[in-house]
């Protein structure tokens, strides 16, 4: 008997700052940090204008919020089989919430974090 092992991958699409994309296959468990220095080491010819000094400073942002390094593709929940659309930018540090919404997500008891344990 045959053993077939199924690899499920997951279709990005990176957008960047100027509007440029490209699209990458990942494994469910890349990690966002994974995800940065997989694109930095192949960084797109079209892209050479964009290209940054090191993979530390590229972020991933998935529904409007930046993702944290550890952050696996799996824990996001995305889709096999269709393509998931996320922004690629420089940054040296991940944005400090802001006060404003902080204290929102206290009252209502919500919260927009995007590290799953």
């Amino acid at each position: 008997i045959k053993r077939i092992i199924v690899f499920f991958q997951i279709n990005l699409r990176l957008i960047l700052v100027s509007g440029k994309t490209k699209e990458f296959l990942f494994s469910p468990n890349d990690s966002a940090s994974d995800i940065a220095k997989h694109v930095y080491d192949n960084w797109p010819m079209d892209w050479e204008e964009e290209q940054v000094s090191s993979p530390n400073i590229l972020r991933l942002i998935y529904q409007g919020r930046f993702l944290h390094g550890n952050v696996t593709l799996g824990a996001l929940k995305l889709p096999f089989g269709k393509t998931t659309v996320m922004h690629l930018v420089a940054r040296e540090t991940l944005p400090e919430p802001n006060s404003q919404g902080q204290r929102n997500r206290e009252k209502t008891g919500e919260s927009n974090c995007c590290v799953i344990l």
